[in-house]
């Protein structure tokens, strides 16, 4: 294990895969406490959307290869999808949000960290299907951030001048200095600022929780997403918050086809030979040949079998 960050342990990286694959097992016959039937998918819908959430930190903690986090991201996504409509299916309300980012800071910092690794990960395909999530809820063009992390890959957004959180006035200065080296300052003061600002977060101080705890990384991933975007010179970032391999990734990309065979359905064969994984089976990663039909789980209560790519 090639760590990014000094808390992670390999006894605590590996709790978190095994907690993580006995979760599907575990809630695959299993119902959640729930006053109503639509309120229990719901439930179940939230606590895996979490899980695919903290896993895709977790692999990037770990020091696992950029691309391997190309298939937990499309899974990730449809996580929120899935978990849209089934909060629309028990509010009753068709435009409800996933995360209520005007509200709760640590909500609002995780629709950065989704659009900020759907950016450095060139995936606007996803970052399309992520943003119309929040959009139909009503907050585009409510929030400065959120539009400029979003104006330099999606069209038609809106210029606003103004933000829900303080925390986040650093990062906006970095994107408006006049100066560059006052916004690699602004950069810089950012990553500093931003773990004590969490402090409510139900994340903060997890790496205090020992090797069976729920840390699985602290990451500013905002930081890394408004640095390419706007071109701004961290060269003398020096934070652990910073996702420095990120940045560089999304810098150096050349039009990778992993993203374009990253995801094949259920009986469909195999396009390139290398290691996939579905959600709808736990340990599920394994070797394909390319040309080799992909098969189906059958009774998985994940729903459709797709598998996905985990590189070579």
């Amino acid at each position: 294990m090639n760590r990014r960050q000094q808390f992670l342990s390999e006894e605590r990286y590996n709790n978190f895969v095994v907690n993580y694959n006995k979760s599907f097992v575990f809630w695959a016959d299993k119902l959640f406490q729930a006053d109503s039937p639509e309120q229990e998918k719901s439930v179940r819908a939230r606590h895996f959307q979490t899980l695919h959430l903290r896993n895709i930190l977790m692999l990037y903690t770990a020091g696992e290869p950029i691309d391997t986090l190309l298939g937990p991201l499309e899974v990730l996504i449809e996580s929120y999808e899935e978990l849209q409509k089934r909060l629309a299916d028990y509010e009753q309300i068709e435009n409800i949000t996933p995360l209520t980012i005007d509200d709760w800071l640590d909500e609002y910092e995780e629709c950065m960290q989704v659009i900020s690794l759907c950016i450095l990960l060139h995936r606007t395909d996803l970052l399309k299907r992520f943003v119309a999530l929040t959009d139909y809820a009503g907050y585009a063009g409510t929030d400065t951030l959120y539009e400029d992390l979003l104006v330099k890959t999606l069209p038609d957004r809106q210029d606003v001048d103004q933000w829900y959180h303080d925390v986040y006035t650093l990062l906006i200065r970095a994107i408006y200095a006049e100066e560059k080296q006052d916004a690699s300052k602004f950069l810089q003061e950012y990553c500093e600022n931003w773990y004590p600002a969490f402090e409510q977060a139900p994340w903060h101080d997890s790496h205090f929780d020992g090797d069976e705890g729920s840390y699985v990384g602290y990451w500013a991933l905002e930081a890394g997403a408004i640095a390419f975007l706007y071109g701004i010179d961290d060269s003398k970032v020096d934070h652990m918050v910073y996702p420095r391999d990120l940045v560089e990734y999304a810098r150096n990309y050349g039009g990778s086809k992993v993203a374009q065979v990253g995801r094949i359905e259920a009986g469909q064969p195999c396009n390139k030979a290398g290691y996939w994984f579905t959600p709808a089976q736990a340990n599920s990663r394994r070797y394909f040949k390319q040309g080799e039909i992909m098969p189906k789980i059958s009774d998985s209560h994940w729903g459709d079998t797709i598998w996905y790519w985990s590189g070579e």
